[in-house]
């Protein structure tokens, strides 16, 4: 299978020399206090100078050695932070937490709702990590593309343009007809640059689902943004929550290679490390989690100081598991129901320690009740 190319310019550094930087930094900062005679002060969280590294992320070979930057780590030494700032990165993981596209809804001659979006494919840089630019091919201009919500029973129709300078399509995981399932060759198959297509069908079964490109080679156009999250809800509604949002786990191949060289949940290496999740003591949260990461078989989540409730697929009404640690393949998902009895920080992470230590790892913040 052909690989594409994903990076333009000088190599960008591989996953192996992303560790060994993170774990000589991790052995810098009392060296570093010992050797910092510049007197400076240390900048904001989140905002390091622009180009500049601020966490122990290696950019093009160079090494971070600021020791201002190991302390833009949320307050936890010994773990990274340092996000790109999303208006510079070009991404907002904590805008899509709670940012469910709902869609233009009418209602059709026989009383169900039609449930309209407008998606279009796009080629755009993204800077993923601090001097670190990612060409992605996204839906809508984002990564992930816009969580799409709907009620079970609904009739949808997804109006599809592909702006982009390869062909795509959209696969929606979900019940459907052969020719609206996004698959080169089958119905509308591939979608070429500058052409449209309506994917039409109607939303089963309820559950946390996904939809992502489909065009071969899978991999590459998968793992450059083209996914997201697709929500159905059941019938009936589900008990309410207090607090509802969406994770996607995902991973960036910045060199090239057979394997991902940045991880996140929302598309932002470190962002929750900088920016909490905020929450509120004894709240019923409600999580969206899926697992779109290519490249590496399995990835995780596990939180701190709790344990939570967890539906498979979101398909049943009854959880399946009491645990703090989930395990899920490419394109399995689930919910995740948790309360947090006291207030504070609880980190969450993937419990793959390489994952979290490129920059699958977070922060909730418990606000008191």
């Amino acid at each position: 299978m052909a690989k594409l190319p994903v990076q333009d310019g000088p190599a960008l550094p591989s996953r192996r020399s992303m560790i060994s930087g993170a774990a000589a930094m991790a052995a810098l900062p009392a060296f570093t206090a010992l050797h910092d005679h510049s007197g400076g002060t240390p900048p904001p969280s989140g905002t390091p100078a622009s180009g500049t590294p601020a966490s122990g992320i290696l950019t093009s070979g160079t090494r971070a050695t600021s020791p201002t930057a190991l302390g833009n780590h949320a307050g936890h030494a010994g773990f990274a932070g340092g996000a790109v700032p999303p208006d510079r990165a070009g991404i907002d993981p904590t805008a899509i937490l709670r940012d469910f596209d709902r869609g233009k809804t009418s209602t059709l001659p026989d009383g169900r709702t039609l449930r309209e979006w407008d998606i279009v494919a796009v080629d755009k840089d993204f800077e993923i990590a601090p001097g670190v630019t990612f060409p992605g091919w996204c839906y809508n201009g984002r990564i992930p593309g816009p969580t799409l919500w709907a009620r079970e029973g609904d009739a949808l129709r997804i109006n599809f343009t592909n702006a982009g300078a390869h062909p795509h399509t959209m696969h929606f995981h979900g019940i459907h007809r052969a020719e609206m399932d996004g698959t080169p060759g089958i119905g509308a198959g591939s979608i070429a640059p500058g052409q449209s297509f309506s994917y039409e069908f109607d939303a089963t079964p309820f559950g946390t689902h996904l939809y992502h490109c489909h065009q071969s080679p899978l991999a590459p156009h998968i793992a450059k943004g083209l996914y997201g999250g697709f929500i159905i809800e059941p019938r009936a509604g589900r008990p309410t929550a207090d607090d509802e949002m969406v994770m996607v786990m995902n991973g960036y191949n910045t060199d090239g290679g057979d394997d991902n060289e940045f991880y996140s949940v929302n598309g932002l290496p470190f962002h929750f490390m900088d920016h909490p999740v905020q929450v509120k003591q004894n709240a019923l949260v409600r999580i969206h989690l899926i697992n779109v990461l290519e490249y590496d078989p399995i990835n995780s989540f596990h939180v701190h100081g709790n344990f939570f409730h967890y539906y498979p697929t979101g398909t049943m009404l009854t959880p399946s598991e009491y645990t703090d640690t989930v395990s899920q393949v490419q394109g399995q998902r689930g919910i995740v129901e948790i309360r947090f009895p006291y207030p504070g920080k609880y980190m969450f992470h993937a419990h793959k320690t390489e994952f979290a230590e490129l920059g699958w790892m977070g922060f909730f913040e418990v606000e008191p009740a």
